[in-house]
């Protein structure tokens, strides 16, 4: 898949005259430059009596659970609907949703994880005639949006929502200590740095236990960046490969310069054990970032000055191969107030109530809808720039195929996760465990 470009900005609304104008090239228009003021809403009757429960992922930045709730507070003094929002665990989300879609009870509207929508599209609400309208409005959808959105029939059966980019969060100075002015852009000097590193004291440190943000966007970038893939075009399983042996290889190398302990590593870990000065350099979120700048202790609060963020460097494929991990708005149809549901998503996406969230998130969530590239947040800070196109550049689970059933399941159980971690814990050969995914995957992956 090629990248979004600038030239694909302009096709799906940004005006090519005011970007011409600005000059520059890190020039983002104001959201008034490309928003449509005078597209009409749908007209949707609320339910009498309507009330809702949205359940939605536990924030890891405070801002963003905050400016949640607010928002939602804000819609029931608008509308007079009572709205019940539950913050879940990351590793008991999918759960919970995957109960409420097959006892068709619990929660109106989920925030799920990724392509989990896919696995029961006859159980949500059409949210085409929402979608369509905030794509007029907002200039346009990002493919990766529309990807993650649309089902089979080319009906919106979710509405992306953000999606937290993995960037390389690091310690300059300990990078400038290994030899190096700035994270290194190849996978090649990438290995030396993490050498290096080593050798320093400083080593690097991701998450290789099952983890739903960070495990699954660093494995996944390892594949990816040597040419591997879990299907191809066609659907079909090509995960044990010449490419993914690869992968495994170079993985090993960079697992072995890692601190102790990843293989049980989860989503919080790493914000833990960088924000203790363990390690110099991991996969996450701007939420370390963030962490470190509100944090009481002096000593860590002065660490924000040291705090740093990069691209994942560019392997043998030639190309960057980011993924990021991208919440997904859908509406159950066991909901007895379809039209409050839809209000309440259409609600959210709005100016008024979505540039508050993204700035209180202070970019955690990068934006699915181009007009929000103009957001203040993401020039008031150069540090948070990394993270401004997440959902303009990075692939999908799932990649190269399409979503569906059997790419929401290999994604839900962990297959390339697993198999990364199998080689580099020492419990498998690199072609043993790519044949063993290659396994995993064809029982969903059924032709």
């Amino acid at each position: 898949m090629s990248r979004f470009t600038r030239r694909d900005t302009l096709k799906i609304g940004v005006g090519a005259g005011a970007l011409a104008g600005a000059g520059m090239l890190g020039y983002r228009p104001a959201l008034a430059e490309v928003m449509a003021a005078d597209v009409p809403a749908p007209k949707l009757t609320i339910e009498k009596g309507a009330e809702l429960r949205v359940l939605r992922p536990a924030k890891f930045v405070q801002g963003d659970e905050t400016q949640f709730l607010a928002n939602a507070e804000k819609f029931t003094k608008d509308t007079g609907v009572k709205v019940r929002v539950d913050n879940e665990s990351w590793e008991d989300l999918r759960p919970k949703t995957a109960v409420a879609a097959n006892i068709g009870s619990g929660p109106d509207i989920v925030l799920a994880w990724n392509d989990d929508p896919q696995q029961y599209p006859d159980k949500l609400v059409d949210l085409t005639e929402v979608a369509e309208y905030l794509g007029k409005k907002y200039g346009g959808w990002y493919p990766i949006a529309e990807r993650y959105g649309k089902g089979a029939d080319g009906k919106w059966i979710s509405m992306p929502i953000g999606s937290s980019g993995g960037a390389l969060v690091h310690r300059k100075s300990w990078i400038n200590e290994a030899g190096f002015e700035t994270v290194p852009k190849d996978t090649a000097n990438f290995l030396k740095l993490a050498q290096n590193l080593k050798k320093n004291g400083h080593p690097m440190g991701f998450a290789l236990g099952n983890a739903q943000g960070d495990g699954n966007t660093w494995t996944h970038w390892l594949i990816w960046s040597h040419g591997g893939a879990m299907v191809d075009e066609n659907n079909k399983v090509i995960i044990d490969s010449p490419e993914t042996v690869a992968a495994l290889e170079y993985g090993k190398q960079l697992v072995d310069q890692f601190i102790p302990g990843t293989m049980s590593w989860l989503d919080p870990s790493n914000n833990k054990a960088f924000l203790a000065g363990e390690i110099s350099l991991t996969s996450n979120g701007i939420s370390v970032y963030y962490a470190a700048k509100n944090s009481p202790d002096p000593a860590i609060k002065a660490m924000a000055a040291d705090i740093f963020h990069a691209p994942f460097p560019i392997g043998p494929v030639g190309k960057p191969t980011e993924a990021g991990l991208l919440v997904n708005t859908m509406v159950f149809k066991h909901t007895k107030y379809p039209n409050a549901a839809k209000e309440f998503v259409r609600f959210i996406f709005e100016k008024e109530q979505y540039e508050p969230w993204q700035k209180a998130s202070i970019g955690y969530w990068s934006h699915p809808l181009a007009a929000y590239s103009g957001n203040p947040i993401w020039t008031e800070d150069p540090k948070h720039a990394a993270y401004a196109e997440v959902m303009k550049n990075m692939l999908w689970y799932g990649y190269r195929g399409g979503l569906g059933y059997a790419s929401a399941a290999t994604l839900a159980d962990f297959i390339i996760n697993n198999m990364v971690a199998q080689v580099c814990s020492g419990r498998a050969t690199p072609k043993e465990a790519a044949a063993e995914a290659q396994k995993r995957a064809e029982r969903y992956y059924r032709t």
